[in-house]
């Protein structure tokens, strides 16, 4: 039975939504963090955090033992963020991964849910993107998210249950709060400039709101080992060209414009999930108007006072702390 769940990025844009879930469900949880974007996780007498670095091997010695489970969040997270110190992403996202892996197992973790990215696949033909599909990353960031793949699906067995998930583009409020992944970015234009600025339009992103993200992990620790060892899903439900998610933001919030600029950022992507609702039954709740609507929500209820605030922004945070 799972009881301590041991969290690596809990205090995350998708942490701080996943480790009250944990908390509620009656879990024990522990999450190490570096706290870069500050704590939002409020007290709770099952709740154990620990200001600390995953590339510590001491310290992953010695926080990893006693977790059933792991859901592995920790990374510099997205293409640019990582572009911005490649040699520092690669020692969080790959190497710091190797022995945190190793050390899981060591101390006989029984279920290790690895969060990827459906980056990993880059750029495809085919409108179905499935699971069985070849990877072929366009990035450091993808590139090293697919080898850690690799890395955890050597080590599964009976008893090191692996799963592996690869998100879309999350989307909607979180108490730590990102405003620079796609919906996030235009509502909060549309809501605070009047005009949503869309660089390109033609690129393909596929969506899932941090509700059925958080809901999937949770889902996943509930299944029976055998259902989803050595599996891995996608978890993304809609697929849109940036430009519709700005007609979608503009449809719901009043007196916006949208200005189209050119852009050479070519990433596209699109993603199938029917593999996890057909063999799971897991469907998603929410949309990328949900997401619209509470963003708009948490603005207007004073819960985002400066938009400008850098620690909405990871490129901005990682460039005022100069994370080594």
């Amino acid at each position: 039975m799972i009881r301590n769940v041991l969290v690596p990025g809990g205090a995350g844009y998708v942490g701080a939504v996943l480790v009250p879930k944990l908390l509620e469900n009656g879990y024990n949880v522990k999450v190490v963090d570096l706290y870069i974007y500050g704590d939002v996780l409020n007290p709770h007498p099952n709740l154990v955090e620990i200001k600390g670095d995953v590339r510590d091997i001491a310290l992953l010695e010695r926080e990893i033992p006693g977790a059933d489970a792991v859901i592995h969040l920790a990374c510099i997270s997205n293409d640019p963020s990582y572009e911005l110190n490649p040699e520092l992403s690669k020692s969080i996202n790959y190497d710091a991964f190797i022995p945190f892996v190793e050390i899981a197992k060591k101390n006989e973790v029984k279920r290790f849910i690895f969060a990827s990215s459906a980056s990993v696949y880059g750029i495809k033909k085919e409108e179905e993107v499935t699971e069985d599909l070849s990877l072929e990353p366009l990035t450091d960031y993808s590139r090293y998210k697919a080898k850690c793949e690799e890395i955890l699906m050597k080590e599964a067995d009976d008893n090191f249950i692996v799963t592996i998930v690869r998100p879309a583009t999350v989307c909607g409020y979180s108490p730590r709060l990102r405003l620079d992944l796609t919906v996030n970015i235009l509502t909060n234009q549309a809501i605070n400039k009047g005009e949503i600025t869309v660089f390109g339009g033609e690129q393909m992103r596929p969506n899932i709101h941090i509700q059925d993200m958080t809901d999937l992990y949770l889902y996943l620790l509930k299944l029976p080992n055998k259902k989803i060892n050595k599996k891995i899903y996608n978890a993304g439900w809609e697929n849109y060209k940036v430009k519709e998610i700005a007609k979608i933001v503009q449809s719901m919030i009043s007196n916006v414009s949208i200005k189209t600029v050119p852009s050479d950022d070519n990433r596209s992507y699109r993603v199938s999930s029917r593999k996890i609702t057909d063999e799971l039954g897991f469907t998603p709740k929410y949309g990328i108007k949900d997401a619209i609507f509470d963003l708009k929500n948490a603005f207007e209820g004073g819960k985002i006072p400066d938009s400008d605030d850098i620690k909405y922004y990871n490129i901005k945070t990682m460039q005022a702390i100069n994370l080594k």
